[in-house]
Formats: C-alpha cells, sequence, structure tokens
C-alpha cells in the first residue's frame, strides 16, 4: 500500500518517527506521498524526505487555511524549489480550498490556488487538492484549466456528495483519495465509493489526523491504513491484496514513484 496523504514529518511524530514508519512497513505500507503544509514546515518536510528516501515522495504548496500574508512571496519561492528542485517533487500540495470555518479569505483561497494549479501545469506535476464546503468553487477554478492535458492530481478526503463526486469525476486527470473518514459511522463516501472508478481512486491517512475505526480519536498513522483498506475492499467485494494493487498501481501512475519500492528500511 501507498499512504498517498502522509504528514509523517510533523511534530507529532518527532518522538517515535521510526518506530511509526517501521509499523507501517510491517503493516504493508511501503511508500508515503508526503504534502507541505506551508513554507514553514518545507525544511521540516526535507529532512524527513532525507532520513527516509527510499520510502517518501515530498510536495511542495500552501495549505488553503495556511496562507499567509505574505503569500506571494511564498508563491515565487515555490517556483524557485520548483524550478531548482532540492529534492524530487511528486507534485503540488496540499492546496486546495476550505470554507468550513471562514468564508472571508475565499478570494484569496481562490486566487493562492490559481496560482498553484498554474505552477503544477508548468513544471507539469499532479495536485493534491484539499477541499472542504467549496466544491462548486474548486470546480469553477479548475474548470479555467480544464483543457490542458498536464491537469491532474487527486482531491484528497473527499467529502462531497453523489452530485459533488460526479463533478469532480468530470475532471479526468484526477482521482479520489479515500481514508479514515470512510469508517465513520456518518460518513457517505461509504456508499458513494462504488461510483469511484477502480483507475481513480487513492488511499491514504492525512495523518496524524483522521484515525480509521477501531482508533478513532487517537494520533493517526500510517499503519492504520489497513483499516480503511479492509473496510473499502469489503464494500466493494473484493479482496484485499487486490484492492491494494489496485491503489498501489494508481499511485505509482499518478505521482510517477519508483515502482520497485523498497521493503526494509
Amino acid at each position: 500500500m501507498i499512504d498517498t496523504h502522509s504528514h509523517i514529518f510533523v511534530e507529532e511524530f518527532d518522538a517515535d518517527r521510526q518506530d511509526v514508519v517501521g509499523r507501517a512497513v510491517a503493516a504493508g505500507v511501503k511508500g508515503f506521498v508526503m504534502p507541505c503544509i506551508d513554507m514553514r514546515s518545507f525544511d521540516r518536510l526535507v529532512e524527513c524526505y532525507n532520513t527516509y528516501k527510499d520510502c517518501t515522495y515530498p510536495m511542495i504548496g500552501i495549505h488553503p487555511t495556511e496562507i499567509g500574508p505574505d503569500w506571494k512571496n511564498d508563491i515565487l519561492a515555490i517556483k524557485e524549489l520548483l524550478k531548482n528542485p532540492p529534492v524530487p517533487f511528486a507534485g503540488v500540495g496540499e492546496v486546495g480550498l476550505d470554507l468550513y470555518w471562514d468564508t472571508s479569505a475565499k478570494n484569496v483561497q481562490i486566487e493562492v490556488l490559481h496560482a498553484q494549479v498554474r505552477l503544477a501545469l508548468e513544471y507539469n506535476l499532479p495536485l493534491s487538492i484539499h477541499c472542504r464546503m467549496a466544491y462548486d468553487e474548486l470546480a469553477g477554478v479548475l474548470d479555467e484549466y480544464a483543457g490542458d492535458s498536464n491537469l491532474r492530481g487527486v482531491f484528497h478526503c473527499f467529502s462531497g456528495n453523489a452530485d459533488r463526486l460526479e463533478r469532480m469525476l468530470g475532471f479526468n486527470g484526477f482521482m479520489i483519495g479515500v481514508g479514515g473518514t470512510l469508517t465513520y459511522k456518518k460518513s457517505i463516501v461509504p456508499e458513494l465509493l462504488p461510483a469511484i472508478p477502480s483507475d481513480r481512486i487513492l488511499l491514504e491517512t492525512d495523518c496524524p489526523y483522521l484515525a480509521p475505526v477501531p482508533y478513532r480519536g487517537r494520533r493517526n498513522e500510517p499503519a492504520y491504513m489497513v483499516e480503511s483498506a479492509r473496510y473499502a475492499a469489503n464494500i466493494l467485494g473484493m479482496e484485499l491484496a487486490e484492492f491494494d494493487r489496485i491503489t498501489t498501481e494508481n499511485a505509482v501512475r499518478l505521482f510517477s514513484l519508483d515502482q520497485g519500492l523498497s521493503n526494509t528500511f
């Protein structure tokens, strides 16, 4: 399995990161795509990559709730990093729109998203998109680039309804990320799962957040992703190994990962 949205570089894992990686490997998780949060967290992400080069895949981007007043300079800094990458970037992310807590910054979030989509297209990288209570606005942004063959990525931790899913699947280069929320009692995602084409679904944790049942309420970690995978496979009526194979192939294809992922660290 590949965790396509893993923040194992954040401080919540500083005390036991090596053990977390070891437990993940033992559970069958062999790769970790690491979306950046903001420029303040970038050095920490690079440090994690340098420690686990054989299994981590860094991204660069600004999360919509972490946009600061100096965001234009941050975008310029990201562009320079993409032009002269200090690490091999797997994509641009975590980017997107989040209007759940506050709508006052909507226009700025949209402007920053446009800037980051353009960077992804310029450097031919996939996007990892966060969207919360803003699917219509997100679709409006992506519509402007729909004719570009480089437009691709993942709608991470999808939380929309059937209509939103259909709208997002209309962007042919994008996949749907599912994780711990799939196992929650009030989640709508289980009933939407069969509508996601098998070649467009990805597994993720969003660790340290959104731990699946039976770990809900604890710090999430990549080893727990097997619970989400087992839950999804059961809904789809397939063996866990088959679901693992499908989602791993999808992740390798989207993020251009090394197919010979290491088994030992």
